[in-house]
């Protein structure tokens, strides 16, 4: 019997994939099935017989909504101490974080050309894949399980229950962990539940917070131009007083700047729910990283104006510290105004990055459970859930400044591969079709720029980043006895397709015509 529900999204020139209930794949020589190439008309034929699909449903906003909403999360409330710290005066923080804006930027244009040269969902998943092969993507899948989004998620969900949680414990100088820790936790199954139920819901919330927390820097942003304008620059006097000149250390205020950034490549996880990825892909970026980086720019020059740099490095919540120091009664609003960015962004990173592990489970990376499609709201859920439980796991720590530097290494190491992949194929593939070509000088200087990323911190942090590459070496014998290996084994495979009937039954329910 063949399982429709459990047929992964696919691209429309990308062969489709059936299992059945034991997770065996068939072959589309199986049967008498056409699998021609279809235009639109038919492939929207085919959803209404049963053909399950993650719909194209995100336009323009939308993925300007996605980009802008990711991005601005905890980390323009956090990283401004970290950026302060390794980079050592005001006046080099100010430089870092506009030349992280400006690095973001050119990487996101990079990975522009390879969104729309390799139209398909996963992002660097994809692009390592067909560049470099199996063992590399799986690396960089086993990574994105393991640390990269369990990491970013815990980070997010932390900072929204110490901003909740902070007024209750006003007079607290450190605030207890338990509770920060349970509220996070239910942050993420709650948003975990919403990504499941509806991706509609999940885009309208996306929007709403993004509104939101623009309007929260934009009030951050006006108290600081008033600060000034009302000619308090002294904190400005000497900006460069105190720099730390050292190489690794300035690499170090980089990877808590860029931290800020990440998710300005989580639109290539979605390709394929774009409804004109072409157009919408490089408008996005267009329209997106130079307004977060503005944004950004101001905020920190904000608080830099109203705060003292031993300020900054002694506070738990720097939102809060110049929300008391300048916004007078407003300063009630700052926590819940931080809470919803946190919130939305890390709506948004859910949404997005669960389609890597239904896309690397789509190309056998996984198992085949997590090609499973809820055929009610056409979300990935077991997917969804995985990516909670890792995100659970990691709640074990609370030190958010340890926990950037862990997931900024690793997506440096990623992003480094992505680029070489789009000059390797620049090599390779000189005539494939690319509706967006980057200028090779502008590629090759991110590939430098990624390579001093990789490189330089791990010579300032090398427990910490060691511990990093300790998780990327143990992918490798992951991939070979249960990618290539086991397999083989009968006894697996009989496991794998009953976790894959369990998941169905359990999480998304048969089609009513299937269960007889």
């Amino acid at each position: 019997m063949v399982n429709n529900a459990i047929n992964p999204t696919v691209p429309i020139d990308h062969e489709p994939l059936l299992t059945d209930f034991n997770g065996h794949v068939i072959s589309p020589d199986d049967g008498d099935t056409d699998w021609t190439k279809k235009d639109e008309e038919e492939e929207k034929e085919d959803d209404d017989d049963g053909n399950v699909r993650l719909k194209k449903e995100l336009g323009l906003m939308d993925g300007v909504g996605i980009v802008v909403g990711i991005i601005i999360g905890s980390g323009i409330f956090v990283s401004p101490k970290g950026v302060l710290q390794y980079s050592g005066s005001v006046g080099v923080a100010l430089i870092v974080w506009a030349m992280s804006g400006a690095i973001s930027m050119v990487g996101a244009l990079c990975y522009a050309e390879l969104g729309t040269m390799i139209p398909r969902s996963g992002g660097d998943y994809t692009y390592i894949l067909e560049s470099f092969g199996g063992l590399p993507a799986f690396l960089f899948l086993w990574m994105s399980l393991v640390v990269i989004l369990p990491v970013s998620n815990t980070v997010m969900s932390l900072t929204f229950a110490n901003y909740i949680i902070k007024p209750v414990f006003d007079t607290c100088d450190v605030l207890p962990d338990v509770p920060v820790r349970l509220i996070a936790a239910l942050v993420v199954c709650f948003l975990t539940w919403l990504n499941c139920t509806n991706v509609k819901w999940t885009k309208n919330v996306q929007g709403a917070f993004t509104a939101a927390k623009v309007c929260a820097l934009g009030l951050i942003i006006g108290a600081g131009v008033y600060h000034l304008a009302s000619g308090h620059t002294e904190l400005f006097d000497d900006p460069f007083r105190n720099t730390k000149h050292s190489v690794t250390s300035l690499s170090t205020a980089f990877y808590q700047g860029l931290f800020s950034f990440a998710g300005w490549n989580c639109l290539n996880f979605v390709v394929e729910e774009l409804k004109n990825p072409y157009r919408d892909l490089p408008l996005t970026i267009i329209i997106s990283m130079p307004l977060v980086t503005v944004v950004y720019f101001l905020v920190n020059l904000a608080y830099f104006a109203v705060l003292e740099a031993d300020e900054i490095l002694a506070s738990q919540a720097v939102a809060l510290s110049f929300a008391s120091r300048a916004l007078g009664v407003v300063m009630y609003a700052m926590p819940a105004c931080v809470a919803l960015s946190t919130f939305g962004s890390l709506n948004g990173l859910l949404f997005s990055c669960s389609r890597l592990f239904f896309v690397g489970a789509r190309e056998g990376h996984l198992p085949q459970a997590f090609t499973l499609i809820n055929t009610k709201h056409y979300t990935p859920v077991p997917a969804l859930v995985c990516q909670c439980f890792m995100t659970l796991c990691m709640l074990t720590t609370s030190d958010t400044l340890v926990l950037i530097n862990c997931v900024s290494f690793s997506e440096a190491l990623f992003v480094f591969l992505s680029i070489s992949a789009l000059l390797w194929l620049r090599y390779k593939q000189p005539e494939r079709k690319r509706p967006i070509k980057i200028w090779l000088w502008v590629v090759v200087l991110f590939f430098f720029v990624s390579l001093f990323l990789v490189v330089f911190p791990v010579i300032e942090r090398p427990v910490e980043l060691g511990l990093n590459l300790g998780v990327l070496v143990a992918g490798v014998p992951v991939y070979y006895i249960f990618v290539r290996a086991a397999p083989r084994s009968k006894r697996f495979n009989s496991f794998m397709g009953k976790l894959t009937s369990v998941c169905q039954l359990l999480c998304l329910g048969l089609p009513e015509e299937k269960q007889e």
